[in-house]
């Protein structure tokens, strides 16, 4: 059994140790990047094509 001064000794380094949050934080951020993207693009597709059909629509509305 471990002693409690080995026992914190090694719960100090294990918080002084940010290699772990960094790469939580990195995946958290390219995880919202990837979502915004997502987001944006699923947007500028259903602008796209409702400007399509507006577009269509008018077209079809000058010959008719």
């Amino acid at each position: 059994m471990q002693s409690p001064s080995q026992i914190l000794r090694v719960w100090h380094c294990f918080r002084s140790d940010e290699d772990g949050t960094t790469a939580v934080e990195y995946a958290v951020m390219i995880a919202l990047i990837v979502a915004v993207c997502i987001g944006g693009a699923s947007q500028l597709a259903g602008a796209t094509g409702q400007s399509f059909n507006d577009t269509a629509n008018a077209i079809a509305g000058a010959f008719n």
